[in-house]
């Protein structure tokens, strides 16, 4: 079998085996936001499945996920025009996440921010304000484990296997 196909094989098998794992474990410790993770693992691989990188990653993914929160809690307390207060809110708060994370653009990935942001919003969206902390943490789990256990462990389970392959010589 070719090298190529040995690199599909066995990232199919890794995809397979991992990130199904954690989808029935999940709700086992009190996640019920699991699907993030494979959310956050495909910005991980976009990035080129750079470990290095895996740290920026997550704090942009936290970012956004604090930022939807704040988004919500803005608008919540705002009291006239709903269309208006969106504009308003989203437009400040994406100028302030672009300026925060190019200042720390060595701690904090853009990209991540802005998607961990809509993730958020996304799920947060029509929840009640008492419920935000419980799911805001909910989501920052999925999104850790969406960089470290689907990304970065698919990506090494697959190095591994293809490592070992080439020493027995197949």
């Amino acid at each position: 079998m070719d090298r190529k196909k040995k690199e599909i094989l066995t990232l199919s098998i890794g995809i397979a085996l991992l990130p199904p794992l954690w989808a029935v474990l999940a709700p086992y410790i009190g996640v019920k936001t699991g699907a993030v993770a494979l959310i956050c693992a495909g910005l991980y691989v976009t990035n080129g499945n750079k470990r290095k990188d895996g740290l920026k990653i997550m704090f942009g993914f936290w970012c956004g996920d604090l930022w939807a929160v704040l988004a919500i809690l803005i608008m919540e307390y705002m009291n006239f025009n709903p269309n208006l207060e969106l504009f308003l809110t989203l437009s400040i708060l994406g100028f302030f996440a672009v300026i925060i994370a190019s200042l720390f653009e060595k701690i904090i990935f853009l990209p991540a921010w802005l998607c961990g942001w809509a993730i958020g919003l996304t799920i947060m969206a029509g929840e009640s304000i008492i419920n935000l902390q419980g799911l805001y943490l909910q989501i920052a789990v999925a999104m850790a484990v969406g960089v470290w256990y689907v990304g970065a462990g698919v990506d090494l389970f697959t190095v591994c296997i293809l490592k070992k392959d080439k020493k027995t010589g197949n």
